[in-house]
């Protein structure tokens, strides 16, 4: 039988609230990556809808210079709508395998399951902080959560660096996150409030 490496059990706590103050600050950064993902696929859908009426305007307007202009007009008017008409197509044919609106959605059902475990894991920081809850009890919490993010993990979409690059912009330059104590009063009743001259 193989001896336990005796340990101070009177820093079992700060030791377990660290690991959770750990994972928390993973998911608070993998929710907000998937948010901006979502957010950046949301644009690309959009740029691709507005090239896609362009090419679409285009071709057609040259279709019928083509049918009503002069000869040499309508010559060049038949090359030009032959060239956009095949972007459109490749276009087309782009967005068929690469679907920018459903890639969207995938980050968003994503961030949305992501949100529940993060404010889980802010209610298990809170429960510990408030002296609430047994160690045994905390593990069991923190195990749950951790099932519960494989789950959410295995299923999710492959983010970006770039949406990881806005994200840690956005919660570490424009606190995305965090609210001062002045904008929560401006949420909540008059006796709720944590300042009686909000």
């Amino acid at each position: 039988m193989e001896q336990l490496i005796p340990q101070d059990k009177t820093n079992a706590p700060k030791i377990l609230e660290s690991q959770i103050r750990e994972c928390f600050g993973r998911v608070v950064y993998s929710h907000k990556t998937h948010e901006k993902c979502a957010d950046q696929c949301l644009t690309k859908l959009s740029r691709i809808k507005i090239a896609q009426i362009v090419l679409s305007a285009v071709t057609t307007g040259g279709l019928i210079a083509t049918i009503f202009g002069s000869p040499t007009v309508s010559r060049i008017s038949a090359i030009l709508s032959a060239i956009f008409s095949t972007a459109l197509l490749a276009l087309n044919t782009y967005t068929k395998d690469n679907d920018p609106g459903q890639s969207s959605q995938k980050h968003k059902e994503t961030a949305d399951k992501l949100w529940a475990v993060r404010e889980s894991y802010l209610s298990l920081l809170t429960d510990i902080r408030s002296g609430e809850v047994s160690l045994s009890q905390v593990r069991d919490k923190r195990d749950e959560l951790q099932i519960t993010l494989a789950s959410v993990y295995s299923t999710a979409p492959r983010t970006s660096g770039k949406g990881y690059s806005e994200a840690s912009k956005g919660l570490k330059e424009r606190e995305e996150l965090t609210f001062s104590d002045e904008e929560i009063d401006k949420f909540l009743p008059l006796p709720l409030r944590s300042k009686a001259s909000g």
